[in-house]
């Protein structure tokens, strides 16, 4: 339950609004911005062992960054392999019992590297592992946070 002068009281967070609205805003943000590099073959890769075919929609790589942004948002000190998981599917075997299988690392590391080169993402100590959001990071989670709220108001 949301208080009606919540934006007065406190400031809005990511968490405070929709995953999928906050996903694709900062996805289109990560697009318009034009600094993430994309793969060379990203109309071709797969993004698991799971799937058949390279996903339908041309905008899945800035989706994918805007996802883990989110998630190390909620979650620091999340890593590759932890994701992997998270992004994992059922492998459809044919007549065989469907099995769980991981995401794609390769995909998951190539996008948290863009999200560092450009700064919204670092690096957590050696011994600790994992990433973490930057403080710009944050900053610009919590703007788009702010402009879903705002629009759903």
């Amino acid at each position: 339950i949301v208080d009606s002068n919540m934006s007065e009281s406190k400031g809005i967070t990511v968490k405070d609004v929709d995953s999928h609205q906050f996903v694709v805003q900062y996805a289109a943000h990560l697009k318009k911005q034009g600094k993430i590099q994309l793969p060379e073959l990203v109309d071709l890769m797969k993004t698991g062992v799971s799937k058949e075919l390279a996903p339908y929609s041309d905008d899945w790589f800035y989706v994918r960054c805007a996802a883990l942004a989110r998630r190390l948002y909620i979650r620091q000190g999340t890593g590759v392999g932890a994701f992997s998981k998270v992004f994992g599917d059922k492998k459809r075997r044919g007549t065989l019992p469907g099995h769980f299988t991981k995401s794609s690392r390769g995909i998951i590391r190539n996008c948290l590297k863009q999200l560092e080169r450009i700064g919204v993402v670092e690096k957590m100590p050696k011994e600790a592992g994992g990433r973490k959001i930057t403080r710009q990071g944050q900053q610009d989670c919590d703007r788009i946070a702010t402009e879903i709220y705002g629009a759903s108001q």
